[in-house]
């Protein structure tokens, strides 16, 4: 099942060749829009679902012409994220395990546009992540009852301002929660669509492929499986430092050999097998520039250990 918002928050159900209206066809739905409404279908999947298999076949069709897909989760009470939870190919270890929060007001969807924020940064990156969605509230889940949390994925860019080390001042020491990190929660910073892919359709979401363009131009191309901590214990993680709640996210990281610099004018495609794909476009009223392509420096320093990303980048 495939799980939309469109035309100003009604849910939809995302066929092949359009979308039906649930809003306007499953009572508990009615009247309601946005993030209060995709928390509503999630909460009462169960006794809705035989209702919108029947409507698969005899429900109103909407064209994809008529449809205009918003961010599936508006304004999510939370987005947990994993931090440097790739092996980088093979060149890393897997590490400590380390996480943070990011702010809901981040979120934009499909089509929308990221904008640039005018502070002193030393670059702007994306971050092509796999995102879970939880089904149900939880506080310190085990791993092995990891899955029975989780509702469905869909795509996400971690947007990631990387700030300059102050002169004389020191990297800070590991700490492996994070708390809200500015760098990553200025508004427009979440990106995700255009979906929610319910978890039944996802049978291995540790082998998926994702990939993420800039004009065209292949930046991110990894696998899940390079993952250093599998999305069962990334739950485990990050909720023995947070509750969660229905409807929350969970970005579960990224590989770090794809990254490059956004910057005015681009437009942005992330997808991932099997869970969609979706585009957004960059805005930035300073017009700074960066070198194109893939930021080899950060690559090359996430893959030996040796620096945080972004570091040693300054704009033109």
């Amino acid at each position: 099942m495939r799980i939309v918002l469109f035309n100003g928050g009604n849910v939809g159900l995302l066929l092949d060749n359009g979308v039906i209206n649930l809003s306007d066809n499953l009572k508990p739905l009615k009247n309601l829009t946005g993030q209060l409404a995709i928390n509503t279908l999630i909460a009462d999947l169960n006794n809705l679902k035989s209702r919108i298999d029947e409507m698969k076949n005899s429900g109103k069709l909407l064209s994809l012409d008529e449809v205009k897909l918003e961010a599936p989760l508006p304004f999510p009470n939370k987005i947990l994220c994993m931090g440097g939870n790739f092996t980088e190919f093979g060149h890393r270890k897997p590490g400590p395990m380390w996480g943070f929060l990011k702010s809901s007001t981040a979120i934009i969807g499909p089509n929308d546009t990221v904008v640039l924020p005018p502070e002193d940064v030393n670059i702007f990156h994306h971050e092509a992540e796999l995102v879970l969605v939880f089904g149900k509230d939880g506080k310190d889940v085990k791993e092995e009852d990891a899955f029975d949390y989780v509702f469905g994925y869909t795509c996400g860019v971690d947007v990631s301002a990387r700030m300059p080390v102050a002169p004389g001042s020191s990297i800070p020491e590991f700490q492996p929660w994070r708390g809200v990190s500015v760098h990553k929660s200025y508004d427009t910073f979440a990106p995700i669509g255009p979906t929610i892919v319910t978890i039944d359709e996802i049978p291995d979401p540790q082998n998926l492929q994702v990939k993420l363009t800039v004009n065209g131009e292949v930046r991110g191309d990894f696998n899940t499986s390079d993952m250093a901590h599998s999305i069962a214990k990334s739950i485990e993680f990050v909720s023995s430092f947070e509750g969660f709640q229905a409807g929350d996210l969970l970005y579960t990281g990224t590989n770090h050999q794809g990254l490059g610099a956004m910057q005015d004018g681009d437009e942005i495609n992330i997808s991932i097998e099997d869970v969609g794909e979706f585009s957004f476009s960059v805005e930035d009223s300073l017009k700074r520039q960066w070198d194109r392509g893939i930021d080899e420096e950060t690559a090359q320093d996430m893959r030996e250990g040796t620096g945080g990303p972004g570091r040693r980048k300054r704009p033109k």
